[in-house]
């Protein structure tokens, strides 16, 4: 009789697993999107306005108000992607203004001992002493991870660095972006978004340094003794290289690009008292398409985009008074047996699986009271005996 029960208690269980699919489960949103629900969504989003450029074949792509922040179209905002060099955008924002621009520093060898091969170089060498401002020049113009790793050390060194960033990037609410390294380059887990980036620059143009280093086109360059040699920025839209046409009204704001990001930019353009911002990942092909993209987007803006209604938004940081966001509602998430009554698609009544589920219930409370009935018989002298089960409850995910 012992084993007898046994059985029955199996068999009550395996009923449980059974039907307990046919019962509604709740199920929480996996992460809230910051900036508006619509940024998540697949597909290109614009509301209002019509003419997009035909030809994008960006990853990831978004245009904004500098000044309102309203995300007036977007695709895939919050995909995550290697930023390559645009990171140096959240390195300026972090580390821009623990130095006056005047100070000199005389740079070791242990300052480039840690450049990646292969970086993008302004062309710092030991032994030569340099202003900030020719540092952050080097930064910016040339994107010489150079210049940044010699910011990094005087910051306190690249550990130090990566994770003020990295707090910098939470203040902003920047949730798509994990840091690395300081200067972009390639590394497992480096990602960020369009979104993100569109953050930095947005905040980095609100700094009047930060707004005058993006936007120099060339500067000369310490190279030892009295000499020195020119730089020029790598931003085609803003010096008209590689046979581009320089965008009228361009402010900045930063280029990227790597073997593994392919080409990464955020730009910013002020005409007739409006400043927008573009910013474009990972375009199908390389060389000016990356500007090209950006400027067809800019355009866009400029005209059509005036009628758009915003699809999202880019949010304050933290430390300004920005609103965190709340979590997203919670979705009822009705699940059926494959092939059971009641089960439907495309939102069809949730009846017929509330009484499936009143079903399991009803033979859940049968299958116990069998078993209580099998075991009172079975105890000495008849007397009663208790069976307590413990109950394994799912979490909100269902898990």
């Amino acid at each position: 009789m012992r084993e007898c029960s046994r059985l029955s208690r199996r068999a009550v269980l395996g009923l449980t697993a059974t039907l307990l699919p046919l019962s509604t489960a709740t199920e929480a949103a996996a992460a809230t999107v910051i900036g508006g629900e619509r940024l998540a969504r697949t597909g290109v989003q614009v509301r209002g306005a019509s003419g997009l450029p035909g030809k994008l074949t960006a990853r990831s792509w978004l245009v904004a108000d500098c000044t309102s922040g309203e995300v007036l179209a977007s695709f895939g905002a919050h995909r995550r992607l290697a930023p390559a060099s645009t990171l140096k955008m959240l390195f300026a924002d972090t580390v821009l203004g623990r130095f006056d621009r005047a100070e000199r520093y005389r740079v070791t060898d242990a300052d480039l001992a840690d450049v990646p091969a292969g970086s993008s170089l302004v062309g710092i060498k030991p032994g030569i002493t340099y202003t900030v401002e020719q540092l952050w020049q080097g930064v910016f113009l040339r994107s010489g991870n150079d210049a940044v790793h010699v910011l990094s050390h005087m910051n306190g060194g690249i550990a130090r660095t990566v994770a003020e960033m990295q707090a910098k990037a939470e203040d902003l609410q920047a949730r798509d972006t994990h840091v690395v390294s300081p200067d972009g380059f390639d590394h497992k887990g480096q990602l960020s978004s369009a979104y993100d980036l569109t953050l930095f620059a947005r905040h980095g143009l609100k700094d009047a340094a930060f707004r005058g280093y993006c936007g120099t086109r060339t500067a000369d360059f310490p190279a030892g003794g009295k000499k020195t040699f020119q730089i020029q920025n790598t931003d085609r839209l803003l010096t008209g290289a590689w046979g581009l046409k320089t965008y009228d009204g361009l402010i900045g704001v930063k280029n990227g690009y790597t073997s593994h990001a392919g080409n990464t930019f955020t730009g910013a353009a002020t005409r007739g008292g409006r400043t927008l911002l573009v910013t474009v990942m990972h375009p199908e092909a390389g060389g000016n398409d990356i500007y090209e993209q950006t400027a067809a987007l800019l355009d866009w803006g400029f005209t059509h985009g005036r009628s758009a209604r915003a699809v999202g938004t880019l949010v304050e940081p933290l430390s300004e008074g920005g609103a965190s966001p709340s979590p997203a509602p919670v979705r009822t998430v009705v699940r059926a047996a494959a092939g059971a009554p009641g089960a439907t698609a495309g939102g069809g009544s949730s009846w017929p699986l509330a009484g499936g589920a009143a079903g399991a219930l009803a033979l859940l409370g049968a299958g116990a009271w069998t078993l209580r009935r099998r075991r009172n018989r079975s105890a000495p002298g008849g007397a009663a005996t208790s069976d307590a089960a413990g109950t394994d409850t799912a979490g909100p995910d269902g898990r």
